[in-house]
């Protein structure tokens, strides 16, 4: 069968009755239902076919759910909305767009807006279900409106006590349980008072963000690309704020997209490339740190926890013997090893057509080879200066850093 053939339907917690008829009609003439147990037992007395409970991991239904192509109808039951951090993108990885037909429910999002009368556009939204809470922390800010799906009862206090620990103590949050059901209920406390609490499974979570001290770091970061030097752990292997903003710009982050950071020192770099990239849980944007020292993947892991990006993959060993594997990079920074035979080479091999790479070197030798390849290859060369005003006795005066030569090139797209 070609064509449409497994529905998609979702279902809040007022069960069937929340459903449109058309929508009781298709569980009731479908010859397989596949829903969480949850799903399935609100449906009951609706089924007519086989039902099926999720496996875990999910690859024995999907199999079961692919068996039917061809055959009689199919339902799948999701919470909500499937399309807003549900099932909805699993079963669009397996199945053809014109294969699915979806009939979505309010999302919890929807209905917790509704119920705090947020709006939509202007507020934050997440998934922390089975996910690690260090990538709550990239979206911190001082005012800012959160929602976000927890994993379970004990997920709002862990919040809470996050949020305190990363100088957000004041902020407020609004625990929602069983949304759309006859039982829900709303409990509101500040995060530092979050500890030891506990609710119903079946939760939703609003946070309105109070830094303890709105005028500190704590307010929430920058938009643009250069934190504080302060803000990474580092033995002194780090591209310095400047430069980092500058080169940056030009690796150009762009949704979805992926970065090798090579002789990566604290990460600094594939950090703010993960930060600045906006992007979707379908369309991630995606980084590789290379680093020689294993102290220093060390350093780089913490980093990246500390900072909200815990995605980021780390490849210990020297480059070019060790490069990631995987899809072709979109970007590539080299920041150390630049005298490595055949390293520039290698990554230029392997960027994406239309892809940038940008290489920075401090020494001489270095500028050199930034000169030759620069004028065999074509592409930008920059010469970064900086220069800080640090005390000097009595006054102040200026303090230079070590000059960055920097080449840029864009990949071309093939004719």
């Amino acid at each position: 069968m070609s064509g449409h053939w497994l529905d998609v339907i979702g279902i809040g917690a007022d069960g069937p009755a929340g459903l449109a008829a058309e929508c009781r009609g298709m569980i009731r003439d479908a010859h397989l239902v596949v829903g969480g147990e949850r799903h399935l037992a609100m449906v009951a007395d609706l089924l007519s076919g086989e039902a099926v409970a999720w496996s875990s991991p999910l690859g024995d239904t999907m199999k079961r759910l692919e068996a039917q192509r061809g055959r009689p109808p199919a339902v799948v039951l999701a919470s909500g909305d499937p399309l807003w951090f549900g099932i909805g993108r699993l079963l669009l990885e397996r199945f053809r767009p014109a294969e699915l037909r979806f009939h979505p429910h309010l999302s919890a999002f929807q209905l917790a807006a509704s119920r705090l009368a947020w709006t939509l556009a202007e507020t934050a939204y997440l998934s922390l279900h089975g996910r690690g809470l260090d990538r709550l922390t990239r979206q911190l800010a001082h005012g800012r409106r959160l929602l976000i799906l927890t994993s379970d009862g004990d997920a709002p206090a862990a919040i809470g006590q996050h949020l305190a620990r990363a100088g957000f103590g004041r902020s407020t949050l609004i625990v929602l349980e069983n949304l759309g059901g006859a039982d829900e209920a709303r409990t509101t406390f500040r995060a530092d008072e979050a500890a030891h609490r506990r609710f119903g499974d079946l939760n939703t979570l609003a946070v309105l963000l109070e830094a303890d001290d709105p005028a500190s770091e704590a307010r929430g970061r920058s938009l643009t690309a250069g934190l504080p030097d302060a803000a990474f752990l580092h033995d002194g292997q780090l591209t310095k704020r400047e430069v980092r903003a500058v080169t940056l710009a030009r690796l150009a982050p762009r949704p979805g997209q992926h970065l090798w950071d090579i002789g990566a020192g604290a990460g600094s770099i594939a950090i703010e490339w993960l930060l600045a990239g906006a992007a979707t849980p379908d369309h991630p944007t995606t980084a590789v740190a290379v680093e020689t020292k294993a102290d220093r993947v060390a350093v780089i892991i913490e980093n990246a926890h500390r900072l909200g990006v815990p995605e980021l993959r780390v490849l210990q060993g020297r480059a070019p013997a060790v490069l990631p594997d995987g899809p072709p990079p979109d970007a590539v920074f080299i920041g150390g090893g630049v005298g490595a035979p055949g390293l520039i080479e290698d990554c230029l091999a392997a960027l994406a057509p239309g892809g940038r790479l940008v290489v920075n070197a401090v020494t001489l030798g270095g500028e050199a080879r930034l000169l030759d390849l620069q004028r065999r290859h074509g592409g930008e060369l920059s010469r970064l200066a900086i220069s800080r005003a640090e005390p000097m006795g009595r006054t102040t005066g200026w303090k230079s850093m070590a000059p960055v030569t920097q080449w840029a090139l864009t990949k071309e797209q093939p004719r």
